[in-house]
């Protein structure tokens, strides 16, 4: 049986289970992550995603502990964006710019690591610390409190940039 192909076409936007992903003024919304591609260079991408945590943990995209994926034989430049805040409102944030490898049985390895304070407010005798972690074909932060019992609450804004290297 033939079929017609046409192009896709919504005068209101595009939505999942009526939650609008994008609407009439072309705007992407209430996404979980984005992936950029290039059609003429298909070895390499940008994807977009938020990491949060709770106080010591491992960042993660959800709620049950999804980590960002990283893809075999690939170097990736993956800047966090990095805001922690306590319950009274003090806060850090900074910049944390990792350069990642994957090699081709999936081994990621932290190569460099730039991190550049922006706000720095957090109490004398405490310690709120924030590092690149890779695991097998994985990516994330590790979060680190001391020196207090407050909650803290970590949210890691990270863009990763990857490109095939073999």
């Amino acid at each position: 049986m033939a079929s017609i192909k046409e192009k896709f076409d919504s005068a209101g936007g595009f939505s999942v289970e009526k939650t609008i992903h994008i609407d009439e003024l072309h705007n992407a919304k209430n996404l979980n992550s984005f992936e950029l591609k290039n059609s003429f260079y298909s070895d390499s991408r940008v994807k977009n995603v938020i990491l949060r945590g709770i106080n010591t943990a491992v960042l993660s995209v959800d709620d049950i502990g999804t980590q960002i994926t990283i893809e075999n034989n690939t170097i990736n430049f993956i800047t966090g964006r990095v805001i922690v805040v306590n319950p009274q409102g003090t806060a850090y944030s900074g910049k944390l710019e990792s350069v990642v490898q994957c090699n081709s049985v999936g081994d990621v390895s932290i190569l460099s690591t730039m991190i550049t304070s922006i706000k720095d407010d957090i109490p004398a005798g405490q310690s709120w610390v924030i590092e690149p972690l890779g695991s097998t074909n994985r990516f994330s932060y590790s979060t680190t409190r001391a020196g207090t019992t407050q909650t803290l609450k970590w949210a890691v804004a990270t863009d990763v940039v990857s490109i095939a290297w073999t």
